[in-house]
């Protein structure tokens, strides 16, 4: 067994015990052991109960954290002719049309979301297999397909946030890093705990939120006191 290093050993032994805690709580201890060379980002995980394989247990949605991510988002576009112009405008890294799906085929994938216009579907569509597996395909029921590419390119640059349960129920997504102030990333987690029980689907039996777990990149995690989190 690999000998684990100091700042590991520290971080596990402040960890030990303790679980079900306030957001705030956890927060607080994720931040101080988040000692990376690097900022860290604070994942949060949610175990639902859901079974994703029925389309009525699906879970998926959008959130704009209020103090955003602190991530570089780079967006590409899928548009022609003044819609390629307004995603140009409002900061979009990455447009184009056939070429673009080329690029994509070709397997260079370098962005963190993807927007169409609804008349570019028919050539995005044929990238399923690529981009859906990534959480990349656009969708327009969290409001990447449209024909407002500036405010979904302002919305994604501003740190909005997509989420999806994977295969046994599991949502997960970075809300924030380790740098910013506790108040922020606790409001953040809150934000993004709250659009997740807005996302319960009609399909879900019993217990929806069974488990949620926050960490830093490199770090432990720590569960959460569900029924506080989620303002039950």
């Amino acid at each position: 067994m690999a000998k684990l290093g100091k700042r590991t050993r520290t971080a596990r032994e402040a960890f030990a015990g303790k679980a079900e805690l306030s957001v705030e709580e956890a927060v607080a201890l994720v931040k101080a052991h988040a000692t990376s060379k690097f900022d860290e980002t604070v994942e949060i995980a949610l175990n639902l109960g859901v079974d994703t394989r029925h389309a009525d247990q699906m879970v998926r949605g959008v959130v704009g954290l209020p103090n955003g991510t602190g991530k570089t988002m780079r967006v590409a576009v899928f548009a022609r002719g003044p819609k390629a112009d307004e995603a140009k405008e409002a900061g979009a890294d990455i447009i184009g049309a056939e070429d673009l799906m080329e690029t994509i085929q070709g397997g260079t994938i370098e962005f963190d979301r993807c927007i169409a216009t609804p008349d570019m579907m028919p050539i995005v569509g044929r990238l399923g297999k690529v981009l859906g597996p990534r959480n990349l395909m656009p969708n327009p029921k969290v409001g990447t397909v449209t024909m407002d590419v500036k405010a979904a390119v302002e919305a994604a640059k501003g740190g909005e946030v997509q989420f999806k349960a994977e295969k046994g129920g599991v949502v997960h997504a970075g809300v924030g890093k380790a740098s910013f102030d506790e108040a922020k990333l606790v409001e953040n987690v809150r934000a993004f705990i709250s659009a997740v029980a807005k996302a319960k689907p009609t399909g879900a039996k019993g217990t929806y939120m069974k488990k949620i777990a926050l960490s830093s990149t490199m770090g432990p995690g720590v569960t959460l006191d569900v029924a506080a989190a989620a303002g039950e």
